[in-house]
């Protein structure tokens, strides 16, 4: 999938909360208090942009993806 359509779910760590950011931006879409509140935030992006939303842990690290759009590699079945 095409990176100008993820859209990340990163920790704030200046402004705390968390961050909702498309991939490659600077600056974040919407800042929010809470994890979940960007997660469902990030996830109607995700789907607007038919695109994949990539949750990251507190650490940085991914947690999770999901795929709302085109996926280069659907599951078989």
């Amino acid at each position: 999938m095409k990176n100008d359509k993820q859209v990340h779910i990163v920790p704030n760590s200046e402004r705390g909360g968390w961050d909702v950011k498309s991939a490659g931006s600077g600056r974040a879409i919407k800042n929010h208090s809470t994890k979940n509140k960007a997660v469902d935030h990030g996830r109607q992006v995700s789907k607007n942009k038919k695109g994949e939303l990539v949750v990251h842990k507190k650490d940085g690290t991914i947690q999770r993806r999901d795929s709302h759009g085109n996926d280069d590699y659907p599951p078989e079945g």
